[in-house]
């Protein structure tokens, strides 16, 4: 037989070949060459043609030294001083004294196999990305991910579909724009919104930013956001420092500024749901006190529970709930009404 036989398409993870590149690249202290990376380096070697262009594999190196450094890896590049200028002749490298830990930053066993599993838990798809990186970073400390931690790991998964264009947007600092519709409104309004922060508040997804329009920070419940989110070009300096853990203190004295008593059935699945979060209770009369956020969300939330809830206070809760439950009823009865037609 002549000629070469084409190599058969390994299909290597992402974090595998994002792996080994930082291995390569931490193990050389003069730095590779694209041409030394693409043959040598698991992801690449599987794929690489000797006497071929290998666009498509340069290309694919290319967008993996931008994912390396948003992973805040210290890539380097070094010029050839017998050719200065020429891409070919660049050498990559990653500082080893810049990448390890400080000193004083040190993970026990037990820690790193905990961060091992957080990294596993998050693998819902719009997490995909952020797990990915996750996973590469706890890989370079020394620890397989896929190691067995407790024998099994959950998945959780962002039910939100605006959060990845939100995520991305945050990284690159740039406006987004986007339909939301606020309570009580009929028509969603559009928004333009320079994102601070992404957070998780009473298991609801929040942005936080600079609503460009109305010139002020808001706080936007991603549940409520119409539609796509757009990237614009448009991009802002860095949000204020410890952003996340203002807005998320601010959310917490929201909440604890807002009580609820309910009524709930005894052994309903009211009773079993709310009653892990209740504040206070009265086992005798049924009741029970809850904090809450926000009340369009929490009437949202109590309203499904049907008959095995009953609010009494505040009346802003019970009203909110009162209409939602009418609307189900007038519902109900304009379906019947056709059947019966």
């Amino acid at each position: 037989m002549t000629g070469s036989r084409a190599k058969p398409d390994l299909k290597i993870p992402v974090e595998d070949r994002l792996f080994s590149l930082v291995l390569a690249l931490l193990a050389t202290e003069t730095g590779l060459l694209k041409a030394e990376i693409l043959s040598t380096v698991r992801g690449y070697a599987e794929r690489y043609e000797k006497h071929g262009t290998n666009a498509n594999l340069e290309r694919q190196f290319e967008r993996d030294k931008d994912e390396i450094r948003e992973l805040g890896i210290p890539l380097e590049t070094v010029e050839s001083p017998d050719r200065p200028g020429d891409n070919q002749a660049l050498r990559y490298r990653i500082p080893k004294g810049q990448y390890d830990l400080p000193d004083e930053v040190r993970f026990t066993p037990d820690e790193l196999a905990l961060l091992a599993l957080a990294g596993e838990v998050w693998r819902g798809a719009s997490l995909s990305e952020d797990s990915r990186r996750a996973l590469t970073k706890i890989r370079g400390l020394g620890i397989e991910p896929r190691e067995p931690v407790i024998g099994y790991a959950p998945r959780l998964r962002v039910r939100d579909a605006a959060f990845e264009p939100l995520r991305v947007a945050l990284d690159r600092r740039q406006q987004v724009r986007f339909q939301y519709l606020k309570p009580g409104e009929l028509a969603p309004r559009r928004r333009r919104v320079e994102p601070y922060a992404v957070v998780l508040h009473e298991g609801r997804w929040h942005l936080h930013g600079l609503d460009v329009d109305a010139e002020g920070l808001r706080t936007f419940l991603l549940s409520r956001i119409v539609g796509q989110v757009e990237i614009s070009s448009q991009t802002f300096d860095a949000a204020p420092e410890g952003i996340q853990d203002r807005i998320l203190a601010e959310l917490d004295e929201l909440r604890l500024s807002n009580a609820a008593d309910l009524a709930v059935t005894a052994g309903s699945d009211a009773e079993v749901r709310l009653g892990k979060r209740a504040v206070r209770g009265d086992e005798d009369a049924g009741v029970i006190r809850l904090h809450f956020t926000d009340v369009a969300a929490f009437a949202d939330e109590l309203a499904a529970f049907g008959p095995e809830v009953r609010v009494l206070a505040p009346e802003s809760l019970r009203t909110a709930v009162r209409d939602r439950l009418r609307i189900v009823a007038e519902a109900h009865a304009a379906a019947e009404s056709e059947e019966i037609r």
